[in-house]
């Protein structure tokens, strides 16, 4: 299920770094500071 910009909002962070998934690999890092970075995982050959 795709996050919302309200759902990404209210992320708070926590005692460690957790990732919320969207979909196909895409995913919001919190850190413990509370700052949020989408990041994209992906594969080259394989």
């Amino acid at each position: 299920m795709p996050l919302s910009d309200i759902k990404v909002k209210n992320l708070k962070s926590g005692e460690k770094p957790y990732k919320v998934s969207d979909f196909e690999g895409l995913f919001v890092l919190v850190k413990v500071s509370g700052a949020k970075s989408w990041r994209f995982k992906y594969r080259v050959d394989g």
